[in-house]
Parts: C-alpha cells; sequence; structure tokens
C-alpha cells in the first residue's frame, strides 16, 4: 500500500514537471514548431532529407561488400 502511494506521488511529481519543462519551446497552432529541424528552408531541408534516407538505403549494400571483401 504505501509503495503504491510512493511511486504514484513520484509518477505525480515526474508528470507534472515534464509538461511544465515542455512548454517553453512549444508554440502551439505553428506548423513545423515541434519539429527537430527546420522546415522552412526547403533546399536544406532537401539535401537532409536526401542523406538520411540515402545513408540508411546504402548502409547494407556496404556491410555486405564490407564482408564479402574481407578475407
Amino acid at each position: 500500500m504505501v509503495f503504491g502511494q510512493v511511486a504514484r506521488s513520484a509518477l505525480r511529481k515526474f508528470s507534472t514537471s515534464a509538461v511544465a519543462r515542455s512548454q517553453g519551446w512549444q508554440q502551439y497552432g505553428i506548423p513545423g514548431s515541434n519539429l527537430p529541424f527546420d522546415i522552412n528552408n526547403r533546399y536544406k531541408l532537401t539535401v537532409f532529407f536526401v542523406l538520411f534516407f540515402s545513408s540508411g538505403f546504402t548502409a547494407p549494400f556496404l556491410l555486405v561488400r564490407h564482408q564479402m571483401l574481407k578475407k
């Protein structure tokens, strides 16, 4: 019984502090304000998307090539 009360109290303290911390950077009603990258510069965004997806696509091929060349 006591453990449940302590756990509930700790959870409530954590959740209220997490909400309070998150309110500083969020701007509600502005599209893209909660993203970790800037969407205003379309060329920079395009380069980042190409690098991100191409690295994920080419990694398996490079790993297989490395294993095949290994002696």
